[in-house]
């Protein structure tokens, strides 16, 4: 086999990284990775033409997709009832407590909430192989973490067709991150599963066409082929979270109506790939992100798509994420964050979402009531047909007010850099400022300042957002920040090469497609192949 992997200081890396199962990822490799690479050529050819004033749109050439009546394959038993769901990276003691939290699933995430050293990335497929088989646990400053009788659901995110898993190569190419991080879930672990009582089930992430999810739909079916899982076993949710799915939310579950277990609204990333699609018109500049809520028009327009499009369609249909981390130490302000989720999970409820995400388990019974005063005992509300109407593409396009703040500015830059520290140290998902950021925040951060820069945005005080102004309060935030942890760990944890990425994506002359791409190079585990 030409196959090659960077050796893994993990005593149990040898669990994962077997002849078999490399060799089944190689397979996969070379059957698809062709493919993969088109898509994304296709993907840089559609921004092209939105940079030109191309505008996007449904697809006339599958209306008959949309307006014919067609339903996605039965739902799993233990995936029907999917009120609550917690998110966050594969470590070993995160698995642990999310699946015994009481919500109903736990999506493992190896994307924007995971940092890919190898180590993770390794790690947290030994993690997942553990608590499959409900033999993982932990002993942690003299306590013991295991797992439970009740569990969540186990689902699995990879990282999106737009990653390489650099430590591993096939035949002299770098593995598509996706391929790896599926292939090796489902061979370790997809027929356990089954012999459990439940299955293989994953998160797609940042999907922009109908074609890329009919390409993951063909590897789920080589897939079950090869391993002799039987058709339809692998059931996936895809994370509406660009602006060119929302689109095609229609023609995405229709190609994998064999495997589909619905839509999630990816909030966060949805708004950073608006800015992103958008981003050289002036008429399309946001506001700060604090104003860009679920209330403005083209996030409703949204939402409201997203659920009539799957109910009709007999799929799940869910919310976005609740970020919020309780701060046990200030009643005030977690009291008043509590309100704030309330009335975000209230309002999920009612227009129809099946369920929701949260990232902290303190957050979970304030969501489950939600939906219980909504459902009642149903386990979801798939009957209900949500939001009547159709939704224009004007709609989806329409342009939230408000205003750009100095304050807002500070904090694109704090939130920004704070978060690329964390994810260079190895940490994905990085508390900050009592919310939990992943990669779509900090994205958010240097997209909008990017945008305001290339447009001449003004604050609300009159200045110019300009690449000077940018500097001057960066360098204030990071005087700030050096003082707060002290010269020794501000040295130590990179925070200055993590804010030169930030101002490079940020500032760039041409826009980075993702931040994560130029900080992998700050990985200590990034290699050259």
């Amino acid at each position: 086999m030409n196959i090659h992997h960077t050796p893994s200081d993990h005593p149990r890396a040898s669990e994962i990284l077997t002849e078999d199962a490399l060799a089944f990822v190689a397979e996969l490799h070379r059957r698809f990775d062709h493919r993969r690479l088109a898509l994304l050529d296709t993907r840089r050819g559609r921004q092209e033409a939105f940079d030109r004033g191309v505008k996007p749109d449904f697809l006339p050439s599958t209306e008959s997709i949309r307006t014919s009546d067609w339903t996605i394959a039965p739902i799993p038993p233990d995936l029907e009832n999917r009120t609550v769901e917690i998110t966050g990276p594969v470590d070993r003691k995160m698995i642990i407590n999310a699946l015994n939290s009481g919500a109903k699933a736990f999506m493992a995430d190896f994307e924007d909430s995971n940092s890919p050293t190898y180590a993770n990335t390794i790690g947290g497929q030994i993690n997942l192989k553990d608590a499959v088989r409900r033999s993982i646990e932990l002993e942690q400053n003299g306590k013991i973490y295991q797992l439970g009788e009740q569990l969540a659901v186990l689902m699995v995110r990879p990282r999106g067709w737009h990653l390489e898993e650099r430590s591993v190569t096939i035949d002299g190419e770098p593995l598509s991150a996706s391929l790896f991080d599926f292939g090796m879930y489902l061979f370790h672990n997809g027929r356990e599963l089954i012999s459990r009582g439940t299955g293989p089930y994953y998160y797609l992430p940042k999907l922009e066409s109908h074609l890329e999810a009919r390409l993951w739909n063909d590897v789920f079916v080589f897939s079950q082929d090869h391993l002799d899982i039987a058709q339809g076993t692998i059931k996936a949710t895809v994370l509406i979270e660009t602006l060119p799915a929302a689109f095609e939310m229609n023609e995405i579950l229709y190609e994998l109506r064999n495997h589909s277990a619905g839509l999630n609204a990816g909030r966060w990333d949805y708004i950073f790939s608006v800015i992103k699609k958008l981003r050289s018109d002036p008429a399309f500049v946001m506001p700060d992100r604090d104003q860009v809520t679920m209330s403005v028009p083209f996030m409703e327009a949204y939402t409201d798509l997203l659920v009539h499009t799957c109910h009709r369609r007999g799929a799940h249909a869910m919310g976005g994420m609740a970020a919020f981390i309780p701060d046990r130490s200030n009643p005030t302000i977690t009291d008043r964050a509590l309100a704030k989720v309330k009335a975000d999970k209230d309002k999920e409820a009612h227009k129809g979402h099946d369920g929701t995400w949260v990232a902290h388990p303190d957050l979970i019974d304030v969501a489950m009531d939600a939906f219980a005063r909504v459902l009642g005992g149903a386990p979801n509300q798939i009957a209900n047909p949500g939001p009547v109407g159709w939704i224009t593409q004007a709609d989806l396009l329409a342009v939230p007010t408000g205003t750009i703040t100095e304050a807002g500015l500070r904090k694109n830059i704090s939130v920004g850099i704070r978060y690329i520290t964390s994810w260079i140290n190895g940490t994905g998902a990085a508390a900050i400022f009592n919310l939990m950021e992943d990669a779509a925040t900090a994205e958010i951060s240097r997209s909008q300042i990017w945008q305001w820069v290339r447009h001449g945005a003004s604050l609300d005080d009159g200045r110019a957002v300009t690449t000077e102004l940018v500097h001057e309060l960066t360098a204030e935030e990071l005087a700030r920040w050096r003082e707060e942890m002290g010269d020794d760990a501000y040295e130590q944890l990179g925070v200055a090469r993590a804010s030169s990425v930030f101002l490079q994506v940020a500032l760039s002359e041409n826009f980075e497609e993702f931040l994560t791409i130029p900080a992998q190079e700050l990985l200590p585990q990034a290699v050259s192949t």
